[in-house]
């Protein structure tokens, strides 16, 4: 029994996943089994994001520093572990969050990054992607990000900014997008994309289920009232996601070509839709790919993890060293 001394234990391991609403802390063991987590508002200066870790590590970690801290981002964050720029996350762009982290915990392994990076590790180490060595994850969103894993270890790149693919642009006349430029394939393929193309349908009169289930107010149609007027049967609806497909399979079959890899892992809130978007991406990607009969078929899967992935992700990049050796 312990007399009064620091607690003890299995190890536990934290994963932080921040997004432009909510931060999501989860605490593992370190085989990356969930133990516990918990979800606060994010915050909005670096000062009360780097808070909110300590007291999430003080309910999740059984009262002891965890072995291993990891966060995941919405940006671009650098081999300092310093916030380039994070779009959703302005209070903490240029924050030097690793050396934060350090000073707090000094005596746990640490890992700051991507978040989508983090997601596709997590789907690579425990989850859809377990067992595949040449992986591609893209989350798809408010925005649209991505992950990459090649030969069993994460591609970060040389500047550590490796899977911003939402910003591919696939049409020079398009919309404009937040980052600056125009026709970027997350104006087309995200969930916000979605919810365009629902709106441009029910202004027509070709969505009257979908209108119905956001009230009958445009303004307020979500992508959420497409998917799930699809997943009834919907006509209108299905021909909605048809179109809303075929953008993002046109991205997949670029990024296919570009990365050959073994499966694609589809995640982010569209992975609500299953097989309503899954059935057409797949179709789609089949007829844009380069010589799909020439090749092995690319597997396009859902995500395993879910809302959580980001987080699980993190925590084992803390855990294992930053992904830099393959997970066997």
């Amino acid at each position: 029994m312990n007399q009064g001394g620091p607690p003890t234990g299995p190890a536990r391991i934290l994963g932080i996943d921040i997004g432009g609403t909510k931060l999501l802390a989860a605490c593992l063991d370190e085989r990356g089994e969930l133990q516990n987590e918990r979800s606060v508002n994010s915050p909005s200066t670096a000062d009360d994001l780097l808070e909110a870790v300590v007291d999430a590590a003080a309910h999740l970690c059984d009262g002891r520093p965890p072995a291993a801290v990891g966060m995941g981002i919405p940006g671009l964050i650098d081999s300092t572990g310093t916030v380039r720029i994070a779009p959703n996350l302005r209070g903490i762009t240029g924050a030097p969050l690793s050396p934060a982290l350090a000073e707090r915990f000094p005596s746990s392994r640490r890992w700051v990054g991507n978040d989508a990076t983090a997601a596709c590790w997590a789907e690579h180490s425990v989850g859809s992607a377990a067992g595949s060595d040449e992986v591609l994850l893209v989350t798809l969103g408010t925005g649209i990000g991505g992950g990459i894993v090649s030969g069993g270890r994460l591609v970060e790149g040389a500047h550590r900014f490796a899977g911003e693919i939402g910003h591919m642009v696939i049409d020079p006349d398009g919309p404009d997008c937040p980052c600056g430029k125009r026709g970027c394939w997350e104006r087309f393929a995200s969930g916000e994309a979605l919810a365009g193309f629902g709106k441009e349908a029910a202004s027509s009169g070709e969505a009257a289920r979908v209108l119905e289930l956001c009230g009958g107010d445009i303004a307020s149609l979500r992508g959420e009232h497409v998917t799930a007027a699809a997943l009834e049967g919907d006509e209108g609806a299905v021909a909605i996601m048809d179109r809303y497909s075929w953008w993002v399979a046109l991205g997949l079959a670029n990024l296919a070509n570009t990365l050959d890899p073994e499966l694609i892992v589809i995640g982010g809130g569209l992975v609500s839709a299953g097989d309503a978007l899954l059935g057409p991406v797949r179709r789609w990607f089949a007829q844009m790919v380069e010589a799909p009969d020439a090749r092995e078929r690319t597997r396009i899967v859902l995500a395993a993890l879910g809302h959580r992935a980001g987080a699980v992700g993190a925590a084992l990049l803390a855990n294992d060293g930053g992904g830099s050796e393959p997970v066997r």
